[in-house]
């Protein structure tokens, strides 16, 4: 099928049916999200199609159609009751081939796809290929999505974060140990930062920082054995000194009078019920999704700047990446004096 075909079937259809999909890592609110794609687009007299297992889902064909009572009682739970999937087929050109057209016979016109980065990746290649309008919206724990100040699931895993750590704390106070705590974040630090920030860890070391070698081995050969007390030393999985347990090893072989735990916490980040603010954000972005394909709009993400709602290219969302405020980094540094 060639392009100009495409275009003219896309410009021949009336916006009447969209599917819904959730893509990548599941996050806390996916499944507000969904309820308010839902019952906007019922709203507005649209029918919608729920796509089982991400973009495999696409390749499979694993449709079923969402009706406003299928997305009642979903808006308190975790995870995503489109389930989300890997699919290496799907990034090849015969395997989006295939998904179009099965999107075709289903007659969908539009996608809203609810993931992060990775999955904003793969609808800016496929609407750029097929033409198909898809709107995305922000759903990652990790919050680093260039162009929004917020991504569902990040408040909830933050406090996830906090909770956790404040009953390890409990037991690190009562032994007098250091504990090593591992946080999700391969590529991105905010997580980290800003939970280590809220339980008052004496170090933080994520991807972005330059100053992490210095802070941690002064922490370790001076400032643990100063206070002798407890410590918190929070890592995002993806520092760039390594994770938990080989850093907790390396300080432990130079100190061996310290006594040193690790924790790694894992996707217990990921699960849970939804907090307020992220079934509220989730709900928002939601609504606005409907409202963008409704505009004839296509290939951008649903943002949150100001707290008010935008609209970003996806080929910006994809290229570029949330910087982290340096103020945070120095606050750091001044509160653990």
């Amino acid at each position: 099928m060639t392009k100009s075909e495409k275009t003219n079937i896309r410009q021949s259809r009336e916006l009447k049916k969209i599917g819904i999909i959730t893509s990548g890592g599941d996050a806390p609110g996916m499944n507000a999200a969904i309820r308010a794609v839902t019952r906007a687009a019922i709203y507005n007299k649209l029918e919608v199609v729920g796509i089982n297992h991400g973009y495999k889902g696409m390749v499979d064909a694993d449709f079923r159609p969402l009706s406003s009572r299928d997305v009642s009682g979903i808006l308190q739970q975790g995870g995503t009751i489109l389930k989300t999937a890997r699919c290496a087929e799907f990034r090849t050109k015969e395997g989006r081939e295939k998904a179009y057209q099965n999107l075709q016979k289903a007659e969908i016109d539009a996608l809203v796809v609810i993931g992060g980065d990775g999955s904003f990746t793969g609808a800016l290649i496929f609407s750029k290929e097929f033409n198909i309008p898809i709107v995305g919206i922000p759903g990652t724990i990790d919050n680093d999505i260039y162009g929004t100040e917020y991504t569902i699931g990040y408040d909830t895993a933050l406090n996830t974060v906090v909770q956790a750590v404040d009953k390890i704390k409990d037991t690190a106070a009562s032994h007098g140990r250091i504990f090593f705590i591992e946080v999700m974040g391969r590529e991105a630090g905010l997580l980290a930062l800003n939970s280590g920030i809220a339980i008052g860890a004496e170090v933080i070391l994520i991807p972005e920082s330059t100053k992490d070698k210095e802070v941690f081995e002064r922490y370790i050969s001076k400032g643990y054995k100063r206070k002798k007390t407890s410590g918190i030393v929070v890592i995002a999985e993806g520092d760039k000194m390594g994770g938990a347990i080989k850093l907790a090893e390396k300080a432990q072989q130079e100190n061996p009078d310290l006594e040193i735990r690790v924790s790694i916490l894992g996707h217990m980040q990921r699960g849970g019920s939804p907090t307020a603010k992220d079934r509220i954000v989730a709900t928002r972005i939601g609504i606005a999704a409907i409202e963008a394909l409704l505009d004839d709009q296509q290939s951008i993400m649903i943002g949150l700047r100001n707290n008010r709602i935008t609209h970003v290219p996806f080929s910006k969302a994809v290229r570029l990446k949330n910087s982290i405020d340096t103020d945070l980094l120095n606050m750091q540094e001044i509160i653990n004096i």
